[in-house]
């Protein structure tokens, strides 16, 4: 069981990429008291595990009610999560946004937390390593992305902007590779039963 967890962790971590979203975090965030940094913290934090646990237990039983197989699935998803890669790798800057009250749900709690990336990675994680284990692994996620939203003055003071940059770039590498797995396991998948 732990063994299924930690190999479930490591694409869900990829997908959120916590470190990557730091630097908007930040700029989102720079004129907020401490107090409010921390509610806009914990609302980004609901929204994101509401929607990510909502996926993990619904999402099957959508793909059975539209006839849709895992298969097809690990396709369109290792195509989505390659172009979204490939997408954080080239764009220097990702779109930021003014602060409003609901900054924590969106643009924070979804899409920068969990966003296409991590539901189609959690789908697909499910098949592999099973649902108790992509639950863990989810949310242990959500919840190091909060932690380093709360630390993130020590953290950017230690890294950088560019550093983050840089290490966003790493895990857009890692989400491109884990994304031509997929592709692959999911044409074999569906040539096994042709």
């Amino acid at each position: 069981m732990l063994r299924n967890i930690f190999l479930a962790f490591i694409p869900i971590f990829v997908a959120v990429d916590a470190v990557g979203v730091l630097p908007i975090f930040v700029s989102l965030t720079s004129r907020m008291a401490p107090e409010e940094r921390t509610r806009t913290i914990i609302r980004s934090m609901a929204t994101a595990m509401l929607l990510a646990v909502g996926f993990v237990f619904l999402g099957k039983g959508i793909f059975r009610v539209l006839g849709i197989t895992m298969g097809d699935f690990m396709i369109a998803g290792g195509a989505i999560l390659f172009c979204l890669a490939i997408t954080d790798i080239i764009n220097p800057v990702k779109r930021r946004r003014i602060p409003g009250e609901d900054l924590g749900a969106v643009p924070l709690g979804t899409p920068l937390i969990v966003g296409p990336a991590v539901l189609t990675t959690s789908v697909l994680v499910i098949s592999q390593y099973g649902l108790w284990a992509t639950l863990i692994s989810v949310v242990v996620n959500i919840l190091l992305a909060g932690l380093v939203f709360s630390l993130s003055p020590i953290l950017i003071r230690i890294l950088g902007e560019a550093g983050a940059k840089a290490l966003s770039k790493v895990m857009s590498l890692l989400l491109a590779a884990i994304a031509a797995m997929l592709i692959r396991k999911g044409l074999f998948t569906v040539l096994g039963k042709a």
